[in-house]
């Protein structure tokens, strides 16, 4: 049988309050590898396509979006994106200082997502710098982008926005993250279930008279 060209079933996204714990342990080893990591895991982005970003990609208006339309795969040219199309991700507030940061004082041609140093980013070179083995145990750096999905969608964006999103050419591929998280009507049942006066509750008990 032909190998699925889907996301893998072992994703192992963070959730929201582990990736806060994360980006704060790597701060304290580099905070602009802290930084650049926390945006990849907010914006979805491909390692090879955060490592292509130029400055002019980085929109501010009508909102603030990164245009994504090229990656830079470690050890061969750069090139089209996966999907051979380019697409839009917005900005979330959380990472859109760290974005402006990146972009100051850069041309619009240069690199936006580097190294301290300004140098391109190589994971070869950023998992030892961050100690990512103790940093993100079990974790691939790819689990950021599937970090960004289960985020997405945890905070009510609808699947097909976030296929847009990621670059999903089938939806199907983006419903796997729905299967590991479970849909909002997932979350509202079980909100319902938890409610007080639920039919789940122990029957009350009438004395005899």
């Amino acid at each position: 049988m032909p190998k699925g060209r889907g996301v893998r079933a072992e994703i192992r996204p963070f959730a929201e309050d582990d990736l806060e714990s994360f980006h704060a342990t790597v701060s304290a080893r580099d905070q602009r590898l802290a930084d650049v990591l926390l945006v990849a895991a907010w914006t979805g982005l491909r390692w090879s396509e955060l490592r292509e970003a130029r400055v002019r990609d980085f929109v501010r208006v009508p909102m603030p979006v990164l245009l994504v339309s090229r990656a830079a795969p470690e050890g061969v040219e750069a090139k089209v994106t996966k999907s051979g199309k380019s697409r839009r991700v917005p900005v979330a507030d959380r990472v859109l200082p760290l974005v402006l940061a990146c972009a100051a004082g850069e041309g619009p041609d240069d690199l936006l997502f580097t190294t301290r140093s300004g140098h391109q980013l190589h994971a070869s070179a950023v998992k030892p710098s961050v100690a990512w083995s103790r940093s993100a145990p079990g974790r691939r750096i790819h689990d950021l982008r599937h970090t960004a999905a289960c985020l997405w969608l945890a905070k009510g964006v609808d699947p097909v926005t976030v296929q847009a999103w990621l670059g999903h050419a089938s939806i199907a591929t983006t419903n796997i993250y729905l299967h590991h998280l479970g849909s909002a009507a997932d979350r509202a049942g079980l909100e319902r279930l938890n409610a007080p006066g639920g039919a789940g509750g122990a029957p009350e008990r009438r004395s005899a008279e």
